[in-house]
């Protein structure tokens, strides 16, 4: 058996235990009820704000033929159980980011985030017109699933610390929460990572649990509370540059809707994705500015730091090449970025760059 066929077959079989106790969809007088779970406590600025974006949008798109009924991380399953409960049919989709599952598969990383990795943009233009739809229809059909990105943060905050940061040697026994591999890079630097729920992050920052955190952005970690118990703040970061936030239905599911219902969640995630953007971006600047005006203290990571984050990123990024679908997924990932950035650089960049300059931005 192929490691593929090994994966398909172990998944599903390992999530219906976990997910048992939970009620079945149900399909009442031709109308159907959606059942739709998410890694975000209620509440959560921005990334709760998607996925009740794309619960309504599907519902008002489809008339009410579909109805979806949100249920935040912690009200049916745990954040940290979503996958498992949609693989196993007994719930019907689910939004979150998928570096929170690299243990069902290392190459949902390319799906949600790698370190020093895409855009918004870039991401985009390989999922859509550049192969990384097919990979993802691949990968995610081994757990019974399909996948749709369906929202993005932006590039993420660098994150909030008990002390400043000013040589690689800082993160040694820090205890530190960030997922994916993004904390797999910290951990090579010697730090203590910590893989909490959103809702979770605040109580264990102000408890002395953790010795600092990434969230987001400056909205979203305005609102969670952060600038309360801590004061030193890193506004760039390496770890997530555009953050994929997916839209996951069981593949059961999907293919037992009918044409126009499979289009209304389509064009749902396509339109979430855009509108779930814009959202960070307009809030961070402002939040930014009153996260100064409250005493928080703005930083950079020198340059050893990040050469040090470079150098650990390559290992991580490396260390699953032995998994064939990890490998195709790699390919074309990075060959995407590559062509992507070749025209960003002498295009974009450069006309940001003296706009800025002309206009005193």
């Amino acid at each position: 058996m192929d490691r593929r066929s090994f994966l398909r077959t172990s998944a599903v079989g390992g999530t219906a235990a976990a997910a048992s106790s939970l009620a079945a969809p149900a399909i009442a007088q031709g109308n159907r009820t959606l059942t739709f779970v998410t890694t975000w406590g209620r509440g959560l600025a921005g990334v709760h704000d998607s996925a009740q974006y794309c619960a309504d949008s599907i519902t008002a798109l489809t008339d009410g033929s579909l109805t979806v009924d949100l249920k935040a991380g912690g009200e049916l399953v745990g954040a940290f159980e979503v996958f498992d409960a949609v693989s196993a049919g007994q719930a019907d989709m689910y939004h979150g980011v998928d570096y929170y599952f690299l243990g069902q598969h290392p190459a949902l990383s390319f799906f949600s985030q790698i370190p020093f990795g895409m855009t918004f943009q870039e991401f985009n233009n390989w999922f859509y017109h550049d192969g990384g739809q097919e990979l993802a229809d691949e990968l995610y059909s081994i757990f019974g699933l399909k996948a749709f990105p369906a929202g993005n943060t932006g590039p993420q905050s660098g994150g909030w610390f008990s002390k400043e940061i000013n040589s690689p040697s800082d993160f040694e026994g820090l205890r530190f929460r960030m997922p994916g591999q993004g904390g797999q890079v910290l951990g090579k630097l010697g730090a203590s990572v910590q893989n909490l729920p959103g809702a979770e992050v605040y109580q264990a920052l102000a408890s002395g649990a953790i010795d600092g955190t990434e969230w987001i952005g400056p909205w979203a970690d305005e609102a969670a509370g952060f600038q309360e118990v801590a004061k030193i703040y890193y506004p760039s970061g390496f770890h997530e540059p555009g953050p994929n936030l997916n839209l996951v239905v069981s593949l059961e599911v999907w293919e037992d809707l009918s044409r126009t219902q499979q289009a209304a969640i389509e064009q749902t995630a396509r339109a979430s994705n855009i509108w779930t953007m814009s959202l960070f971006m307009a809030n961070n600047s402002a939040a930014l500015q009153r996260l100064q005006s409250e005493g928080v203290q703005l930083r950079e990571f020198p340059d050893s730091v990040w050469d040090a984050f470079g150098s650990a990123a390559e290992e991580v990024v490396q260390e699953n090449m032995d998994d064939p679908l990890y490998a195709d997924c790699y390919d074309s990932f990075m060959e995407s970025m590559k062509s992507s950035a070749g025209w960003s650089s002498r295009s974009e960049q450069v006309f940001t760059a003296q706009r800025n300059r002309v206009r005193g931005l």
